[in-house]
């Protein structure tokens, strides 16, 4: 078994002891009212959109979401939540050096032995979903779930369906595909931006992520049969029948969104399986991107 495998079959719990923990650390996460932005990178930057549109949905406030490199300094926020895995990112370790002093800051990182520990004002460590695989799976996952629960979003049927995804078989057909597009809507676009960049770096897919409204005007067009098209959540009304008219295998996501992007991991193994790939180990890719000064 891969690093990975055993990684995103350990996300039931590390949800679990991560909707516990919400309560604990209340006043490190954002409060009704505030004017907030989320950052991070890469599989970070993406669960930062989904936050930022359950938040923002919900009525809790202003919520923007950014990568870390593009964090626009004329805005004004009374919190910035930065999602760090490494807690070494360059990009993010600036950021919050460029916020000291100006603008309450929040890090939730995975290994508290890093520099995020001293450049934030506030510190959510979530060690126990910290991976060993350069591949995200359960980090990202038990940081949204963290956010998910604080907001009042959060409910046992969420842990139950990611159990029920590790253990339901993948449509026949999936692991054989040429091409995958994930749909979302609303709070799951950040999700199928994850679930794109989960299958190229995993498996070296061939992979493109859309809001499911989008997709109709022009990405469409390059589905057809070989090709699959994933929905996370709900699928506007006639859409699948417009994929299944193409030829295409379509994927209704009839879980919980987050436990669909489960299934995503599971099938990003299978297809680096199926290709001779090594999951743990993604072509040029590290555990952190540390720029040189």
């Amino acid at each position: 078994m891969t690093h990975v495998e055993d990684e995103l079959a350990s996300q039931p719990e590390c949800w679990t002891r991560a909707a516990v923990m919400a309560p604990e650390h209340a006043g490190a996460l954002p409060a009704p009212g505030e004017r907030v932005a989320i950052v991070g990178c890469g599989t970070s930057h993406f669960m930062a959109q989904a936050v930022a549109a359950l938040r923002e949905g919900s009525g809790q406030g202003e919520t923007d979401a950014f990568a870390a490199s593009e964090f626009p300094y004329g805005r004004s926020y009374d919190r910035v939540v930065a999602l760090t895995r490494s807690g070494t990112t360059t990009e993010v370790l600036e950021l919050l050096g460029e916020l000291r002093g100006r603008t309450r800051t929040t890090a939730i990182t995975a290994d508290p032995g890093t520099p995020v520990m001293e450049a934030a004002d506030d510190l959510v460590v979530l060690d126990f979903a910290d991976e060993r695989s350069v591949v995200q799976t359960r980090f990202a996952t038990t940081a949204l779930t963290l956010l998910r629960a604080h907001l009042g979003l959060h409910t046992d049927a969420v842990v139950a369906d990611a159990r029920t995804a590790l253990v339901s078989p993948l449509p026949q057909g999936l692991v054989d595909c040429a091409q995958f597009t994930f749909l979302g809507r609303g709070w799951t676009v950040g999700l199928a931006n994850e679930a794109g960049l989960k299958m190229r770096e995993a498996c070296l897919a061939w992979t493109e992520a859309y809001p499911a409204m989008e997709y109709r005007h022009g990405p469409i067009s390059i589905t057809t049969h070989g090709t699959a098209t994933w929905m996370l959540g709900e699928a506007p009304d006639g859409l699948p029948e417009q994929v299944r008219d193409t030829g295409a295998l379509w994927v209704a996501g009839g879980l919980d969104p987050l436990a669909e992007l489960v299934r995503v991991q599971r099938l990003a193994v299978a297809v680096a399986a199926a290709r001779g790939l090594d999951p743990d180990r993604p072509r040029h890719l590290t555990r952190s991107v540390i720029l040189a000064p």
